[in-house]
C-alpha cells in the first residue's frame, strides 16, 4: 500500500454521508467492492488517471459525541444500507480515522443543529477564533501526515438559509464581520470554507448551506490560488428532474404543474423537519424546473421527516402537462433509494476530480463539476446532459 499523498477532510465526519463515504473508501482500498456508482470509475474518465484510493487519508470535524464505528454499524443494522460483514472488515480503518476527527464549530448553525453538539465543541468563540482553530486542525493534519494537498468536503446538516446577496461583495469588507459572535451573520459552513481556503485547501460544499457561495469567498480562493465548488449534491429526485424536464422542453409539451413529495427519516431529515433549516433545501430543489423550461409552471416541493424510513428516501412526483390539441396528461414517478449510498460515491468523485483540477493549476470555481450539484456555482444551465458535457469537455473527451 502506497503512502497517502492527499487528505480528505469531512465536515460532519460521523454523519450518514460521511460514514458511508469512509466505509466505501476503505472498502475500495482493500478491493472489497467494485466502483459501481462512481463517475470517476467510468472507463473514459478513468483514463484521466485520477489519484488512487490508497493516495487518500481521511480526517474531519464533527459536533456530535458519537463514534464512527458505531455510526457505521447503525447504517448496517438499523438502516440496512451497508453489509455488516463489510463494516467488520474495515473496522480498524474506521478506528484510525476516528482518532483524526476534531470538534467542529456551531457558529450560526441554528438551534436544531446546535442542540446536537457534544461537550467538547467550543461555545461562545468568535467567528475569527473558529476559523483559526479549524485552520490549525487542517494544517496539523497535512503536516503530521506529509500530505501534498487537502480537500475539505462539507457534508454536514443543512443550516438556516442566508441571503448571499446581502453580504459584502469583496473579501476586504468581510474582515470586520468575523470579530463578533453576536453580530456576525456568517454560518459555520462559510467559516469552514474560509479556514480551508486560507490554509491552501480546496473546499467542496455538498450541502445547500451558504458555504463558499458568496463572491467574496470566490475572491478569497483566487487570492490563495486554490479552488472550490458547490452546492447541494444532486443524488435522487432532483437528478430525475434535470433529466426529464429537458424532454418536455424538447418535445414542446407544456408543463402546467410539477409537484414533488419527499419523505425520509435519517438525521438530515430530522434537521430538515425544522422549517428554518428546510427553507434552504426546498429553494435548492425547486428552482430547477423553471430554469430548464424557460417559464414558471406551478411547482411544489415538500420534505417530511418520517422516522421509520431511516436513510431510505421516497420521492413521488406528479407532472401535469399539456399536449397537442390542449389535451392534459400526467407523468408520475417514484424514486426510492438510500440517501447516503447515492451521495457517498459523488463525494469520492468530487475529491478525485478536484485533485485533478489542482494538478492542472485551476483555481476559483470548478464549474465543470456542475452535474454533481442542484445549484452549481457559476453555471446557469440546469439540464443534466448539458452539465455532464462540461465534465467530458474538461476531460478532453469532446470539443
Amino acid at each position: 500500500m502506497s503512502r497517502p499523498r492527499f487528505g480528505i477532510w469531512l465536515i460532519g465526519a460521523r454523519g450518514g454521508v460521511a460514514t458511508t463515504s469512509i466505509v466505501g473508501l476503505a472498502a475500495l482500498k482493500q478491493k472489497l467492492v467494485e466502483p459501481t456508482g462512481l463517475v470517476s470509475g467510468l472507463p473514459e474518465l478513468a483514463a484521466l488517471e485520477p489519484a488512487g484510493w490508497d493516495d487518500f487519508l481521511v480526517g474531519g470535524h464533527e459536533i456530535r459525541d458519537v463514534r464512527l464505528a458505531d455510526e457505521a454499524l447503525r447504517l448496517a443494522t438499523s438502516y440496512r444500507i451497508i453489509d455488516q460483514d463489510l463494516v467488520a472488515k474495515v473496522q480498524e480503518e474506521l478506528e484510525r480515522i476516528d482518532r483524526r476527527i476534531r470538534p467542529g464549530t456551531i457558529c450560526n448553525v441554528g438551534t436544531t443543529i446546535e442542540q446536537m453538539a457534544g461537550p467538547d465543541v467550543p461555545r461562545g468563540e468568535s467567528p475569527r477564533e473558529a476559523i483559526g482553530r479549524i485552520g490549525d486542525d487542517l494544517n496539523q493534519f497535512a503536516e503530521e501526515n506529509g500530505l501534498e494537498h487537502v480537500i475539505v468536503v462539507n457534508v454536514a446538516s443543512t443550516e438556516p438559509s442566508v441571503d448571499a446577496a446581502s453580504l459584502p461583495a469583496s473579501w476586504n469588507e468581510w474582515e470586520p464581520l468575523l470579530e463578533s459572535a453576536e453580530t456576525c451573520p456568517v454560518p459555520a459552513s462559510t467559516l469552514y470554507a474560509i479556514a480551508a481556503l486560507t490554509s491552501g485547501c480546496s473546499y467542496i460544499n455538498f450541502t445547500p448551506s451558504l458555504g463558499s457561495a458568496p463572491e467574496a469567498i470566490d475572491e478569497l480562493a483566487r487570492r490563495h490560488e486554490t479552488r472550490h465548488m458547490g452546492c447541494d449534491g444532486k443524488t435522487g429526485e432532483t437528478l430525475m428532474k434535470s433529466v426529464l424536464a429537458p424532454m418536455f422542453a424538447a418535445r414542446h409539451l407544456k408543463v402546467m404543474s410539477w409537484v414533488g413529495h419527499n419523505i425520509f427519516g435519517n438525521l438530515d431529515g430530522k434537521v430538515l423537519d425544522d422549517p428554518v433549516n428546510k427553507r434552504a433545501k426546498v429553494a435548492s430543489k425547486d428552482h430547477l424546473i423553471g430554469d430548464i423550461l424557460g417559464y414558471r409552471p406551478q411547482t411544489h416541493v415538500s420534505i417530511e421527516y418520517i422516522e421509520s424510513l431511516g436513510d431510505w428516501k421516497t420521492a413521488w412526483d406528479h407532472i401535469h402537462f399539456q399536449g397537442f390539441l390542449g389535451t392534459p396528461m400526467t407523468l408520475q414517478f417514484t424514486w426510492q433509494g438510500s440517501d447516503s449510498i447515492l451521495a457517498a460515491p459523488l463525494v469520492l468523485d468530487l475529491v478525485r476530480f478536484t485533485e485533478l483540477a489542482r494538478r492542472r493549476g485551476q483555481t476559483g470555481r470548478l464549474t465543470f463539476l456542475a452535474s454533481f450539484f442542484k445549484s452549481p456555482y457559476g453555471v446557469d444551465r440546469q439540464d443534466f446532459a448539458g452539465q455532464f458535457r462540461l465534465l467530458t469537455q474538461w476531460a478532453g473527451l469532446e470539443d
